[in-house]
């Protein structure tokens, strides 16, 4: 059996806002990947690009959105940086990520995100990118947690 990476976050923003960072382009960007191009429906692009002048490389060329419904979760295909690429980009399926938003009871204010990567497979190689990864989400999910904290501050 895979070993998903599971992260769970409380983020400071009501579930809309939440939603808006994985799916319009603006607000991706100012906390995940330089240059985004997501289009938010099923089949739409859902690309990330960490060096947009080479966009084959560091980026999520190609990946779709495989499931959306608006403040509820998003799910997409997911490709791996240079180091992974040989294997991780050439797969069939891809990785795949689900982030599912889910209101505070406490306080409307705060939603909670849950974030799944699946797809692993069991070779030495994929476990070096799997652990590479679940570092890389929660890095991103911690500053992202702390960016939105600092503006309610």
């Amino acid at each position: 059996m895979q070993s998903i990476i599971q992260i769970e976050i409380e983020l400071n923003c009501d579930i809309s806002q939440a939603f808006e960072l994985f799916t319009v382009n603006e607000n991706l960007e100012s906390w995940l990947p330089e240059k985004a191009e997501v289009e938010p429906k099923v089949g739409g692009k859902y690309e990330l690009f960490w060096d947009p002048q080479n966009r084959e490389i560091n980026s999520t060329i190609g990946c779709k959105i495989t499931s959306i419904e608006k403040d509820k979760f998003v799910s997409f295909e997911w490709k791996g940086p240079e180091i992974f690429q040989s294997f991780m980009n050439f797969c069939d399926p891809l990785t795949h990520v689900v982030v599912v938003f889910s209101s505070s009871s406490d306080d409307p204010k705060k939603t909670t995100l849950f974030l799944f990567h699946s797809g692993w497979r069991d070779d030495p190689e994929w476990q070096k990118a799997r652990d590479y990864f679940e570092k890389a989400w929660s890095g991103a999910l911690t500053n992202l947690k702390e960016k939105l904290s600092s503006k309610t501050t």
